[in-house]
């Protein structure tokens, strides 16, 4: 199995030629799926959130964070995303400009929805205890 490195995970630092590599990749595949792909189950906000590279530059893992109105929006997107994996994988080849361009494995990055679930669960809990403190305080008045 490939280790993947990536600067912000595992604590692993990559080399610059990797972090060069994985952010030709991230705006080039951010660009094929915002310019270059028309297919119509592609719906709502596509971000590609990170890319991971072996340290061959062999492989890279692309993580895309998918806003859709719903779960089954949000996975027929990602399939035609992956549907599209080879024509994305051209456009970056094309960028590159290399002998060899990293084979695209396209992952749901579920990382971000997490951080913003988390977010909403901690201004709710705020939310009611502010309700709560504000109520004995209108109730001595």
């Amino acid at each position: 199995m490939t280790q993947v490195l990536n600067a912000q995970a595992g604590g692993l630092m990559a080399s610059r030629r990797q972090e060069r590599v994985a952010r030709v990749v991230k705006e080039s595949v951010s660009d094929a799926i915002t310019n270059h792909l028309s297919d119509p189950r592609i719906t709502g906000f596509v971000s590609v959130t990170r890319v991971g590279m072996t340290p061959d530059l062999r492989h890279a893992d692309v993580y895309l964070s998918i806003f859709a109105a719903s779960d089954s929006a949000k996975r027929m997107t990602f399939e035609a995303i992956t549907h599209a994996r080879s024509r994305i994988q051209s456009q970056v080849a094309h960028a590159l400009e290399s002998k060899f361009c990293p084979v695209l494995r396209l992952r749901l990055d579920e990382e971000f929805h997490k951080t913003l679930e988390t977010m909403r669960l901690i201004d709710q809990v705020t939310s009611e205890h502010q309700d709560e403190d504000a109520g004995p305080n209108e109730n001595d008045q």
